[in-house]
């Protein structure tokens, strides 16, 4: 019988993974505490040697880091899929996988709907300021410092999409009800867009900026994205502009999104996510016009559940069709 492996906790889906492989594969959990006996526990004899997939939860590299060079080569011959519970999987070694013969898969929709809405939370609080009022509330303070003039309402605003997959069309959808006008840049038309959703390429992408009251990113980070929204954009958003992010804090170079604040170029900010986490830089702490979250993308029972269940089907798919579903992209562009 084949072995997998469960590389972080099953928090919601274990009668599920026992229903899904039962008589399929024999199912182990990785409990090492340290990347060394995880290690030694992948050699031939060690409780891990044999396995021919692996469902990885980011929390695992609390104990054995993240899935580099290193740890990739240290897996047995066998291992054939890496099923990624989340949309982002920067914590995994793509090009390194792809030389071993190894597929990845991540979850992409399971994600969707909770990401989006927090996302569209921080875009009404950092153009309401309602973080702010809320602080001063709990400080005794009512509203005294709150300023009218610096608030503005959704309607009417223009909302600029970076990045239109899942996450953010399913934001499009809940911002075009307002209604915003909703405008978007991808490397290529997104097929399944709306006919309200304006598409700009990469030569107008200046013409974007320059009508975004409210720019929020959803790019994965790679190589080629990190520090992507930089000085450079965010000097050609118009002036009170707003950002919010919800994909990876690396994506956004923070140095030159703090001087845009502090020079009074954006109007706000709305963050859920941090180039260094869990610490953050305590600058941001003290701008009133900054809401901040710390990573609640996802954090529902309802989207752990679906994320837990489409990363196990996708290892199910594997064992028996031979192939998964939701291989990331760099796998589907060749």
């Amino acid at each position: 019988m084949a072995r997998i492996l469960i590389c972080g906790d099953l928090v919601w889906a274990h009668q599920e993974c026992e229903d899904l492989f039962k008589g399929l594969a024999e199912v182990i959990l990785m409990n090492s505490p340290t990347r060394a006996d995880f290690f030694e526990n992948l050699k031939p004899g060690g409780k891990y040697n044999d396995i021919v997939g692996i469902y990885r939860h980011n929390i695992s590299a609390d104990h054995i880091g993240i899935y580099d060079t290193e740890l990739l080569s240290k897996l047995p011959s066998s291992v054939k899929w890496i099923a990624h519970n989340g949309a982002g999987y920067d914590q995994i070694d793509v090009a390194a996988c792809k030389e071993r013969g190894i597929f990845v898969s991540n979850t992409p929709g399971a994600v969707d709907d909770a990401t989006a809405t927090t996302a569209l939370y921080l875009v009404i609080s950092s153009l309401r300021l309602f973080a702010h009022a809320e602080q001063d509330l709990r400080a005794g303070k009512w509203k005294a410092s709150h300023r009218a003039g610096a608030a503005h309402d959704l309607t009417g605003r223009t909302l600029a999409i970076l990045g239109l997959g899942g996450i953010g069309l399913r934001l499009a959808e809940l911002a075009h009800a307002f209604p915003m006008r909703i405008v978007y840049h991808n490397r290529r038309p997104a097929p399944n867009a709306p006919a309200w959703c304006e598409y700009f390429s990469a030569d107008r992408l200046d013409e974007m900026l320059a009508q975004t009251d409210v720019l929020s990113v959803h790019v994965p980070l790679k190589a080629e994205t990190e520090g992507l929204v930089g000085e450079t954009m965010l000097r050609k958003l118009k002036r009170g502009a707003v950002v919010v992010n919800t994909a990876r804090g690396k994506v956004i170079d923070e140095q030159a999104l703090i001087r845009a604040l502090e020079e009074g170029h954006l109007g706000g900010i709305g963050l859920d996510v941090y180039p260094d986490e869990p610490a953050v830089n305590q600058r941001l702490l003290e701008f009133p016009n900054a809401t901040l979250l710390p990573h609640m993308g996802t954090e529902t029972c309802d989207s752990q559940k679906k994320m837990e269940l489409r990363a196990l089907g996708n290892l199910r798919d594997f064992l028996t069709k031979g192939k998964g579903g939701d291989l990331v992209p760099e796998y589907q562009a060749h």
